[in-house]
């Protein structure tokens, strides 16, 4: 499943991206009811990874393909095991491309997350250009995301070019959260004219400070999503030099969610950090859900 080991300076010469200058700081704000339902379709994608390569092929994977049946996936890949789960398709409702990402079993990716030897690395010149040396990524991230990526920007292009779109969505959960952030980027980089809306649920932090800063700068419409007391967002830890990228959205409760400031607000009680300053009170169930009452997971896929 997970690989063993896991200011902006643009130069319009040579193109070469760096992290932007920290933005000024904002409040936390409550999100209304509508924004946080809004949401909905976007989780039922995270959902939908889940679920058995044949019922996404067809789409028939029960809740999450019923609450989205105008979307029409054209490729189904990975095996769940090395190569985790992906879907492209066609949403007429968005008159979007869509790319989603599977995630992985809570339990075994907190061990992942919290090793204290895990590698950051530069990512790949070929599927990442211009991005510079100082823009570091969880290497066993930045692997998986490499199996599939040429294959996928493949059949998106293909399908924009079919439906006369430049709509992109990105979703995906825990592990497929993080690969969804990459994406974020790497449509950003290889297909400039994309407008891209990028919505993660549970994401562990997927790289270094200049790395969430450059989504920042490249990917305006990115959100991610903790759900109450998920450990998962707050690992691997900033102590080994890991970043979010801003958009973060905490859910509190049913129905009540903020948005908080910044790539990583450590001074709000309302946000992630400060609701789970470590990992022994965190609680892993909160990682599955619910997201306004959505569960996300294998066994949820019904």
């Amino acid at each position: 499943m997970l690989a063993s080991t896991l200011l902006v300076t643009v130069s319009l010469v040579g193109a070469t991206y760096a992290a932007p200058l920290t933005p000024l700081r904002r409040a936390v704000s409550q999100i209304s009811a509508s924004e946080l339902s809004s949401f909905a379709p976007t989780t039922q994608f995270a959902r939908a990874a889940y679920c058995p390569i044949d019922k996404l092929q067809d789409w028939s994977c029960g809740e999450a393909c019923d609450a989205l049946a105008d979307f029409t996936p054209t490729l189904v890949g990975g095996n769940g095991a090395d190569i985790q789960q992906y879907i492209v398709g066609y949403w007429p409702s968005e008159n979007a491309v869509v790319v989603v990402h599977e995630g992985t079993d809570p339990l075994q990716f907190e061990s992942v997350l919290t090793d204290i030897d895990v590698l950051k690395d530069t990512l790949d010149p070929a599927l990442f250009p211009g991005v510079g040396g100082d823009v570091l990524v969880h290497n066993g991230f930045s692997d998986q995301h490499a199996l599939t990526a040429s294959t996928i920007l493949a059949e998106v292009n293909s399908l924009m070019a079919a439906h006369g779109t430049s709509n992109l969505v990105l979703a995906g959960h825990s592990l497929g959260g993080a690969l969804a952030e990459l994406d974020s980027l790497f449509f950003a980089l290889n297909i400039p004219s994309a407008t891209i809306k990028a919505r993660t649920y549970g994401t562990p932090r997927v790289g270094n400070v200049a790395f969430a800063e450059l989504i920042d700068s490249m990917v305006p419409d990115f959100l991610r999503i903790n759900n109450e007391d998920d450990l998962i967002p707050i690992v691997p830890g900033r102590g080994l030099g890991f970043s979010h990228p801003e958009g973060e959205t905490h859910i509190l409760g049913p129905g009540n969610a903020v948005a908080c400031p910044g790539n990583d607000d450590a001074d709000d009680d309302q946000c992630q950090i400060k609701t789970v300053p470590n990992i022994f009170v965190g609680n892993i169930l909160n990682h599955l859900g619910p997201y306004d009452g959505i569960y996300i997971g294998t066994i949820f896929c019904t």
